[in-house]
């Protein structure tokens, strides 16, 4: 049985305001963390049929990573010069206080027509932690502080005067206005967990993964649907995936690119990030993390962005999308080696074909019934 859904699939890319690109390669990357690179990405996604923008946190230097803009005003830049596209700002809480966030996110809500969202990432690098004096948490208690983080800050946003007792956050009568413009921001969240799936089904509206084949995207989402059951949850959470794009004229060449990715990768810098992050994958209880099983060549790209293999032809690409939408996701959030120039390839290219895709089987699902 199809899992397509009607609502077309949406189109994410990752924002580079993290120095270094998407890749842990000395292989060429024509992409820039600064404010000038990135308006002019914002408005080339946008104007080719990209939904979303993610911009990244980082603290710390570090695994090919010299420079970081921090991600909610980065993101408000963004906005501020584009019209339509939506930009998820990610947080890490610990650094962040439900408060700050929310009114923060509140602000920029009324300056951008309500075009803001945000990413509450659970957090992986302990050394930036303990750089910056933050406590660093058990797996699960990392996932449990998240979920306090997420209900309290839409509790702010939603309730007249927010009572609130947690083991981590506590708010008294609080109120907070003006509310966000637009409806309540989204709230998205990765991890790849039970932790982090439990996490999703019971509070979140978006549910991130890291890079993965339609197989091992449907089990979780199948994983999740079935939380949300037993949770009671009243709403669906929307799946997204990372994926890195090399679409090239012919899959010879793609391949070719992906080699030379691998072929140019740092080791110390990978093996350095594979032990920071399956660190933290491994502390799970059921040691099923994001990046527990990880190859080396996988972690060449941060977040397993290969194993989606959107690599090859405009056609075999758009192909393997739609494979990922039958298996549930909703969302598909992209990673390139020269962003502005392979945004605006993906959009003229591959969009269209998945869209008449999706055409294709919605005509065939209406015919069946």
């Amino acid at each position: 049985m199809s899992n397509a859904k009607s609502e077309p699939l949406k189109f994410a890319y990752w924002v580079p305001n993290v120095s270094g690109g998407l890749v842990i390669s000395t292989i060429e990357q024509r992409t820039h963390w600064g404010i000038d690179y990135n308006r002019k990405l914002a408005q080339i996604a946008e104007q080719n049929g990209f939904d979303y923008a993610l911009s990244q946190i980082r603290f710390t230097a570090g695994y090919g990573a010299d420079n970081q803009h921090e991600s909610v005003s980065f993101s408000h830049a963004l906005l501020a010069a584009t019209e339509k596209l939506r930009v998820i700002a990610a947080v890490l809480p610990g650094p962040w206080h439900p408060a700050l966030l929310a009114k923060q996110i509140s602000t920029i809500s009324h300056l951008t027509n309500g075009r803001v969202d945000v990413n509450i990432v659970s957090g992986w690098f302990r050394g930036e932690f303990n750089a910056i004096g933050e406590p660093w948490l058990d797996h699960d208690e990392r996932y449990r502080r998240s979920e306090e983080f997420i209900r309290a800050t839409r509790g702010i946003w939603t309730e007249e005067s927010l009572n609130f007792r947690g083991d981590f956050y506590r708010f008294n009568d609080y109120s907070m206005k003006p509310k966000p413009e637009g409806g309540i921001p989204q709230v998205f969240q990765g991890g790849s967990s039970r932790a982090a799936r439990d996490m999703a089904a019971r509070v979140s509206d978006w549910y991130f993964t890291n890079g993965n084949t339609p197989d091992g995207l449907k089990a979780q989402v199948d994983d999740i649907r079935a939380k949300e059951k037993t949770f009671g949850k009243t709403w669906r959470t929307k799946i997204g995936m990372n994926a890195f794009g090399i679409v090239r004229d012919t899959e010879a060449e793609a391949q070719e690119v992906l080699k030379e990715i691998i072929d140019k990768a740092i080791p110390d810098a990978v093996n350095g990030f594979k032990h920071e992050v399956q660190n933290a994958g491994n502390a799970s209880p059921e040691r099923e993390g994001n990046w527990a099983k990880s190859t080396f060549q996988d972690l060449v790209q941060y977040n397993d962005g290969f194993r989606s293999n959107l690599i090859g032809t405009p056609e075999q690409v758009a192909e393997r999308i739609i494979e990922h939408k039958r298996a549930g996701a909703d969302l598909i959030l992209m990673g390139f080696l020269h962003f502005q120039e392979e945004v605006e390839f993906f959009g003229k290219k591959v969009i269209p074909l998945v869209r008449e895709l999706e055409a294709q089987e919605e005509a065939s699902l209406q015919a069946a019934e």
